[in-house]
């Protein structure tokens, strides 16, 4: 049994069927002696045209070993601007000389566990906000932070947060003198949450701590946004 032809054409009848074979035979038909066959294949189409029109944008590349161990917890979408509020901290030289001698013995347990390149405590959940949204988003919690006094606080506990999606781990100092001023600001900036339908800060992300005889003293004097790969500053009064 001969195999099922890859294109099928119509036949009416075997009289077409000899005229066709009569024109694929050299010589034949309107073919001229000497006049050079035709390509068998399609000559490739150069890549200046193929990408003239791309049709579809294609996402950045989710390989979380270049993002410092970060999953991606939203997809991709063009127009979507991942979000996070947080107070910033400079690291001194007190507060990394406790991470040379936390992280090699946290390694032991977790051997993933990588020191970061820069410390901060957080506000919110990293959300996603609509490009337009933006500078609305950031508007409003200026006018929620405008009146918000600078404070210091204290960090002497250490402890293992883990996030909501259970994807990442860090080792964390816990602040102690200065809670309440960070609750209240989680409040603030909850409530501009809120108000663009957003999450909301986490609830309970600790796993477990145990006491250090470190203690961290700074001062909070302003509150940073980070949209997407654009960075405001909100100083507090």
């Amino acid at each position: 049994m001969s195999a099922a032809p890859l294109v099928g054409y119509s036949s009416s009848g075997s009289e077409d069927e000899a005229e066709a074979e009569a024109r694929a035979r050299p010589g034949a038909g309107g073919r001229h002696r000497g006049q050079s066959p035709l390509p068998s294949q399609r000559l490739p189409v150069p890549d200046s045209v193929l990408h003239m029109f791309p049709g579809t944008e294609e996402g950045p590349e989710d390989d979380s070993a270049k993002h410092g161990g970060r999953v991606r917890t939203f997809p991709h979408e063009r127009g979507n601007w991942a979000t996070h509020v947080y107070v910033p901290y400079e690291a001194k030289e007190d507060f990394l000389e406790l991470l040379d001698a936390l992280l090699p013995h946290a390694q032991t347990y977790v051997p993933r566990l990588v020191r970061m390149e820069a410390f901060h405590l957080s506000l919110s959940q990293s959300v996603v906000l609509r490009h337009h949204w933006i500078l609305p988003f950031v508007q409003a919690l200026k006018d929620r932070l405008a009146s918000f006094p600078r404070f210091c606080f204290t960090a002497n506990r250490v402890k293992i947060y883990t996030n909501q999606e259970k994807t990442r781990t860090f080792i964390g100092l816990e602040v102690t003198s200065g809670h309440a001023q960070f609750l209240d600001l989680v409040s603030e900036v909850d409530r501009v949450m809120e108000e663009f339908d957003l999450t909301t800060f986490y609830q309970a992300i600790v796993d477990e701590f145990e006491d250090s005889e470190i203690l961290l003293r700074v001062l909070a004097g302003q509150v940073r946004c980070k949209s997407g790969n654009k960075f405001f500053s909100m100083p507090l009064k």
